[in-house]
């Protein structure tokens, strides 16, 4: 019996989502608009679902709009900014994930004129193309890097534009563990985002304080026959190695219920994906699993009603994007609590103040510059949270350099019990000067505040506690 990615990989990996609750579309029922590859009774019949109140005519309307905007040359914005929007007719109900619906299927055709690729596995949310996986055999050495090159050279392509659009998060594998201290990924499970140049893999490793918390259905031999009959497979049914590779735990399976449970799906859709302004052009950026968890943590602690803590980043592994990712996220875990949060941005030199402010203002962000006491000052007294006529989310980076020992923030402010405050303290390690008080007075201008130091220097438990005592007092 011969055995490939198919049957090793391809068909197990399908099993594993139904498990994770996704419901197998047939290859003979892959009934979708060729262009966008959206299956149009399921969206019409999802967005009814979480949109009672619209029309069908108004539905079939956003479909055209969004088949629209998906052509558009933006790698995909216009549509991740309806995709996410929480008002208006919405594509996902984020508020109850379970409200929606989730399809998987096989080798389905992206296709445009002559041009044509089938991704072995693509995943459905309210019946469009959000997601897709590859998968090699194992071993297969070249198997993983060819299928990012094969994926660079489409997404270049403008007859692919709508594929790419739609696409939010990709996986490619070949069903193996990482090997540690390889500059070039080749065996192991990763994941990306679409982009028009080249993709950017990313290792996914789970942190044992914030599991997947959703547990695996089980399935019945008439659903998995009904899968190994439509991928003409049923041989192997009873093979010993086929049993091997349906194990939950696989490197392909791990991953998969990294990124497609329910939680992690939602999450992702709505907090991982920043667009990203450079100089030489328009960016998509996707969190990578420490970010991911990072921003879990936060929100974890706060519910426990913890209000400063530290996050040790490796220098260069994107402590300003978590900031970032930060503010999307905790403002919408304020405004379920009926708080308006407000961002601030702490550094000690002026070049990294025009740095970080560089940072976010690419991902969209409106930045306020305080150079100092009084600008401070001035920016504490403002009630609420949006000071611009767009609407723009808002982050103040403040510049510590220019606070002297006779400019300390002293005064009480006050308090607007429907506002939180929330410190970001870059490079923390070093902005606590031991000899002075300034910075414990400025972040204590408001003592509700919650305080959150990154740092880039590795510390010791014991360490971290007395420094966080001293800065963060």
């Amino acid at each position: 019996m011969a055995f490939n990615e198919n049957s090793r990989v391809k068909i197990p990996a399908l099993l594993h989502l139904m498990k994770l609750g996704y419901t197998y579309i047939p290859l003979r029922e892959q009934i979708r608009r060729e262009d966008t590859n959206i299956f149009e009774s399921i969206f019409l019949e999802s967005l009814q679902k979480i949109n009672p109140n619209a029309q069908e005519e108004e539905l079939k309307r956003v479909l055209d709009e969004v088949s629209l905007e998906l052509d558009y040359e933006d790698i995909g914005e216009k549509f991740y900014q309806r995709l996410t929007a929480t008002s208006g007719i919405k594509l996902i109900d984020f508020k109850n994930f379970n409200n929606n619906s989730f399809h998987v299927t096989t080798e389905l055709i992206c296709k445009n004129g002559d041009e044509e690729f089938r991704p072995d596995i693509t995943l459905l949310i309210n019946g469009m193309p959000l997601a897709f996986v590859e998968v090699k055999k194992p071993h297969n050495k070249e198997g993983v890097l060819a299928e990012r090159r094969r994926i660079n050279t489409r997404f270049k392509q403008k007859q692919f534009r709508k594929f790419a659009n739609a696409t939010q998060v990709m996986v490619f594998s070949n069903n193996m563990e990482y090997e540690d201290g390889i500059v070039q990924p080749v065996f192991g499970a990763f994941y990306a985002t679409s982009a028009y140049s080249d993709l950017h893999f990313n290792y996914f490793r789970e942190d044992a304080d914030y599991p997947v918390r959703q547990e695996l259905l089980g399935l019945s031999d008439e659903q998995e026959n009904f899968v190994l009959k439509d991928n003409n497979l049923l041989v192997i049914k009873h093979s010993p190695e086929f049993k091997t590779n349906k194990e939950p735990y696989t490197p392909t399976h791990r991953i998969l219920a990294s990124l497609f449970s329910r939680e992690r799906l939602a999450f992702l859709l709505r907090y991982s994906i920043a667009y990203v302004r450079e100089e030489n052009g328009l960016q998509k950026h996707i969190m990578r699993y420490p970010q991911v968890f990072a921003t879990m943590a936060i929100a974890a602690k706060l519910e426990e009603g913890k209000t400063k803590g530290i996050i040790w980043h490796t220098e260069g592994s994107g402590k300003t994007a978590l900031a970032f990712y930060s503010v999307k996220h905790l403002t919408d875990y304020y405004q379920k609590k009926h708080i308006i949060p407000k961002f601030y941005f702490i550094v000690d030199r002026l070049d990294l103040l025009i740095q970080a402010s560089n940072e976010f203002a690419k991902r969209g962000l409106k930045v306020n510059k305080v150079n100092s006491r009084q600008e401070f000052v001035a920016d504490l007294k403002l009630v609420g949270a949006i000071h611009n006529d767009s609407g723009q989310a808002e982050i103040t980076v403040v510049n510590i350099q220019k606070f002297s020992e006779d400019a300390t923030v002293r005064e009480n402010v006050g308090y607007d019990i429907n506002t939180q405050r929330i410190f970001f303290l870059d490079e923390a390690h070093r902005s606590y000067n031991p000899k002075g008080n300034y910075l414990a007075n400025l972040i204590n201008s408001d003592k509700t505040a919650v305080k959150i130091a990154l740092t880039g220097t590795p510390l010791l438990k014991e360490v971290a506690k007395e420094y966080a005592s001293k800065l963060l007092r």
